[in-house]
């Protein structure tokens, strides 16, 4: 030990951990001592405190698509069962649009669609999961709105499906509008913008509606049927999927005719890591950029050759070494689950069960609201 060493710990000794001194230093030297050593102190607790700030600043910035190569997995947050988005079914294999998405961001990222791993989540948690690091991706039929950007820090990369906010009723009930649920109690599922807009609809339409916040989007299907609600609010799209499971089959229950509020449901990443954000955002864009040019997970390698179809999917040397990865990867997104238009009809389409219309969901040049932006 040196002797600089030695005399720093006998003067600590003489201090207790807020600084104070146990007793007094009994020369000029000793309190000279004591001065450099609660100098030193507070120099060592200023380094600490930055060098803890610039760790923070570094795992927040472009930290996650280097721990999801390093990991091997994306970590995807879905819903707990909403058909056509998310579903487990008896052999443990997940399906939906957005499954589909999160085996998307995995092909490109990892070149393997299966490095997924599903963290089923409710409502309420899916935020604290992103914030907290538990999941990388969040694909589970989430609203984009400016509460949830601004003051909870999530970061939305598109929206992967337009949808409306309706009711489901049972039949016959004698309900046919939702005027006609004045005074009702609606079911609703905790955590959700579906409760926010019903209060604002109740209030504006004066229906003196009473929202039964249940924890859960199953437990609150569960209720509606039931009989402890006269209707269950949810997206439209969820709505459908909930018809289905109606015990006394699809034709017991009907979706009322109004839409209350818009839902953009977009995947979600969190906030500070634009590298991650303009990953995830631009896998998207080049599945919605396949389908405009008419390229199918089946015919992708023969239209690797055409100058429009490599621009938006392999040639961009310089955006794919600022991310970090390598040649191709939007290609090898759409290898994996094909173009935006594949997506909705595997999982959605008329030949589903729930047999949805594309509506918004349509390219722009359809009438719809689907379009990438330029690639370059």
């Amino acid at each position: 030990m040196s002797f600089a060493e030695g005399e720093y710990q006998r003067l600590a000794s003489m201090m207790t951990f807020d600084g104070s001194r146990r007793s007094q230093p009994t020369s000029v030297r000793e309190l000279t001592m004591v001065r450099l050593a609660q100098c030193g102190a507070a120099v060592l607790a200023i380094c600490l405190v930055l060098f803890a700030v610039s760790i923070n600043a570094c795992a927040a910035d472009g930290d996650t698509l280097a721990q999801v190569r390093a990991r091997g997995v994306v970590r995807c947050g879905v819903s707990e069962g909403v058909q056509g988005f998310s579903i487990k079914d008896r052999s443990g294999l997940w399906s939906g649009i957005d499954v589909d998405f999160c085996r998307a961001v995995a092909a490109a990222a990892l070149g393997d669609p299966s490095k997924v791993a599903y963290v089923p989540l409710r409502a309420s948690a899916r935020f604290p999961a992103l914030a907290e690091g538990m999941i990388d991706l969040l694909a589970r039929n989430t609203t984009w709105t400016l509460r949830r950007e601004a003051a909870l820090k999530v970061q939305f990369a598109g929206v992967l499906f337009y949808d409306t906010q309706g009711f489901l009723v049972r039949r016959p009930g004698g309900v046919q509008t939702a005027a006609e649920l004045k005074g009702a109690t609606v079911c609703v599922e905790k955590g959700t913008s579906t409760q926010m807009h019903l209060r604002d609809y109740s209030a504006d339409n004066r229906l003196e509606i009473t929202v039964l916040e249940i924890d859960s989007a199953i437990e609150a299907r569960r209720a509606f049927f039931a009989g402890r609600c006269s209707a269950y609010a949810a997206d439209s799209a969820q709505l459908a999927a909930v018809r289905l499971e109606a015990p006394d089959g699809p034709q017991s229950v009907q979706i009322l005719p109004e839409r209350i509020a818009k839902e953009p449901l977009s995947p979600a990443v969190r906030g500070g890591d634009q590298s991650w954000l303009t990953f995830v955002r631009w896998v998207l864009f080049a599945l919605v950029a396949a389908e405009e040019l008419g390229v199918t997970r089946d015919n992708l390698q023969s239209r690797l050759s055409e100058a429009a179809v490599r621009r938006a999917l392999a040639d961009d040397d310089e955006s794919d070494r600022s991310l970090g990865v390598e040649r191709g990867w939007r290609a090898r997104a759409v290898q994996s689950v094909g173009n935006y238009g594949e997506m909705f009809e595997r999982n959605l389409g008329p030949r589903t069960s729930l047999k949805l219309d594309r509506g918004l969901n349509r390219l722009w040049t359809q009438g719809g609201l689907m379009y990438a932006p330029p690639f370059r």
